[in-house]
């Protein structure tokens, strides 16, 4: 059985959301969904979430799609890859955080980087700035 793991923040769910999700779980057998921590974002991307951590687990669990949706560890961002064991990590075009020492931390771990979806329309800072 292969899992697949993908991260996010995941606070404005979009048809970009969707299309990672999809992509991911081609990949494999099972869907592990992250979801970073409140506080995680704060520290990170500095943004007012519109959404708690425990709405945004719920709103994903609700799509019916990832297999398994968990909140991230709000110290070591690496634990729940540790816990989980995936086979494989999807990351988003442009998702660069805590992403730049993956391979090397994780050498069993296949890395693929997935293609964006009309990034154009489908970004998350781009719903964020509409609101």
């Amino acid at each position: 059985m292969t899992k697949v793991m993908v991260f996010g923040t995941f606070d404005i769910l979009h048809p970009g959301h969707l299309f990672v999700f999809n992509e991911a779980k081609k990949l494999g057998d099972e869907l592990i969904v992250i979801v970073a921590r409140d506080s995680t974002v704060d520290k990170v991307k500095n943004i007012e979430l519109i959404n708690s951590e425990e709405v945004r687990v719920k709103n994903i669990s609700d799509l019916n799609i990832a297999d398994k949706v968990i909140l991230g560890n709000a110290g070591d961002k690496y634990q729940i890859i540790r816990d989980e064991e995936p086979d494989i990590i999807a990351l988003g075009y442009d998702q660069k955080v805590f992403t730049e020492d993956l391979e090397k931390t994780f050498p069993k771990i296949k890395i693929v980087r997935l293609n964006p979806y009309k990034q154009e329309i489908y970004k998350s800072s781009k719903f964020r700035n509409n609101n």
